[in-house]
């Protein structure tokens, strides 16, 4: 039998007079699809006479409800004493419409005997028809316990225990696994998730090993613990109720990743055309010690069934590192740039890495200007940037034969690139035509075509109010500035583009082309470029990242 893994929102009360807001909040969330509510009493707890309150509020739930009062030991807020706890966790079960669980720490219920007799005989005491179970848990909110095991071992073991939940804070997104293999290793159901920005896949994914549960938050800035999706987030964006075993996972690797809009665009794509699969934002850090490990792992794990994922900055080059290391097919012009964006698994464990990039570049630019790729030869275009996205654009422009010039804010990073670059040939075996420039002197140029690769522009980024081209470079009628920066839809480099009558291109058409083609490469079906545009409507500016 599959074991449903419910979507529960996890919402605080502080004091009686929040028991409405909360409970109408808490209707919201049932409504938008959430199956059981966990009220964190841990401050009302400490309000003396408050546990009517308490006992009014589960009675009042619009859901099955998790009732927990959480130490400040276990990340919770209550601070009062253990007596105070007993009798409000005593006083749940025994009432006429109790919480479907009690949620007890570990730590206390091992170190109370007290408790430990007073809520087993209430359970036995409540009957069953309505019936609280008992719920063990234990957090670690600074890293993976090292008695880890120990833990779930004593939670198992306890015969009181309905339910064993465990939560840490990850150190990297191999902790998912883990925690992932404990669910699916469960002897009773189980709860088991990791915390921080690494730990969002156990949260979403937890239907794949058959968790009893995930949480989630109300709303944003209502989280109860590091890490909780929001209810719209896990059950829209990411369409949890949709995700069971075989469900292939995808993601945007990156560092940082967290507001990249590939989530959107992807989920929203495999729903579709009714494709079985998720897409989760995956941070690794820079170094290829840790791209190399993590993907390693993601790609060796027997059941989480990973497929793909897109690779955006810092890793496109480790991503051709890691596939010619792992003995996968490097794509040819993945290869000849030493750089790409797409990483494919099939069905057997065989991986490849492709660059959608470049053609989506040139498909962008050719198609605004209103040219063939073969016209772009002898066109003289200043590059701005020297980082993996510069990268691409020099790839596909260069491919077609342009000269380019790579300026960026310290020369010798264009000169690496540039000279990188020069090794390469175009598809009829030309050398590409590359050098670097200072960026002071890019207004001496005669260029037709700027490109900006670099962040300036970007809302959310280091300079979102600037333009990365001096004011002293001409511009008008006869020169094309394309901002690969797609968020915000007007930068202000486009801004000063046209303020001086020149033909301006947004990166958005970009950025979707490029997806397109990672879409196809994963799931073999094209998916229409509107299903695409239509997922970001309104989100471009509120939910930046070039990714």
């Amino acid at each position: 039998m599959v074991q449903v893994t419910y979507p529960a929102v996890s919402i605080t009360i502080r004091t009686a007079d929040d028991i409405d807001r909360a409970l109408s909040r808490a209707a919201r969330a049932v409504g938008r699809g959430a199956r059981l509510v966990e009220w964190r009493l841990d401050e009302l707890a400490e309000i003396p006479g408050s546990t009517n309150a308490a006992v009014e509020l589960v009675a009042r739930s619009p859901a099955p409800s998790i009732a927990t009062c959480r130490s400040r030991a276990e990340g919770g807020e209550y601070d009062g004493d253990d007596s105070t706890r007993e009798a409000l966790y005593e006083r749940l079960v025994l009432a006429d419409k109790p919480p479907r669980y009690i949620d007890i720490d570990l730590a206390y219920w091992k170190r109370s005997e007290t408790l430990r007799k007073t809520i087993t005989a209430a359970l036995a005491h409540c009957g069953d028809d309505p019936k609280a179970s008992l719920m063990l848990s234990t957090h670690d909110f600074e890293r993976r316990p090292a008695d880890l095991l120990q833990r779930v071992e004593a939670m198992s073991n306890e015969p009181a225990c309905s339910v064993i939940k465990i939560a840490w804070q990850a150190r990297s997104l191999r902790d998912n696994l883990e925690a992932l293999d404990l669910v699916t290793d469960r002897t009773k159901p189980a709860v088991v998730l990791c915390m921080g920005e690494f730990g969002l896949m156990s949260r979403v994914l937890a239907a794949k090993s058959g968790a009893l549960l995930t949480y989630a938050s109300v709303g944003a800035g209502a989280e109860t613990a590091p890490g909780q999706p929001t209810i719209d987030d896990l059950l829209g964006r990411y369409r949890f109720e949709k995700i069971g075993p075989a469900t292939a996972v995808y993601g945007v690797i990156g560092w940082p990743v967290a507001h990249s809009l590939g989530p959107v665009i992807h989920n929203a794509g495999f729903e579709k055309i009714g494709y079985d699969g998720v897409y989760l934002p995956m941070p690794i850090p820079p170094q290829f010690e840790h791209f190399k490990a993590t993907v390693g792992s993601l790609v060796d794990h027997g059941t989480l069934t990973f497929r793909g994922a897109s690779v955006t900055a810092p890793h496109k080059e480790n991503l051709v590192r890691f596939v010619a290391e792992s003995g996968g097919r490097v794509g040819d012009l993945a290869r000849r740039l030493g750089a790409a964006n797409t990483l494919v698994i099939d069905n057997a464990g065989r991986i490849e890495c492709t660059n959608t990039d470049a053609p989506a570049i040139l498909a962008s630019l050719c198609g605004a200007m209103g040219i063939a790729p073969p016209q772009l030869r002898d066109v003289p275009i200043a590059v701005l940037g020297a980082g993996g996205v510069a990268r691409a654009v020099i790839g596909a422009v260069a491919d077609a034969g342009a000269n380019v010039v790579v300026f960026n804010r310290t020369r010798p990073r264009a000169d690496v690139l540039a000279g990188e670059l020069r090794e390469c040939r175009d598809a009829a075996g030309r050398p590409f035509r590359v050098s670097a420039g200072d960026l002071d002197s890019i207004a001496d140029g005669t260029f037709r075509i700027f490109v900006n690769c670099t962040s300036v522009g970007m809302a959310g980024g280091p300079a979102p109010h600037a333009s990365p081209l001096p004011e002293a470079v001409t511009l008008d009628e006869s020169v094309i500035v394309f901002d690969t920066v797609y968020a915000p839809a007007r930068t202000p480099l486009l801004d000063q583009a046209e303020a001086a009558g020149a033909r301006s291109i947004g990166g958005l058409d970009m950025f979707l082309r490029q997806a397109a083609l990672q879409f196809r490469a994963w799931t073999g079906r094209d998916v229409p470029m509107e299903a695409f545009r239509e997922s970001i409507t309104g989100r471009i500016d509120a939910d930046p990242d070039p990714t």
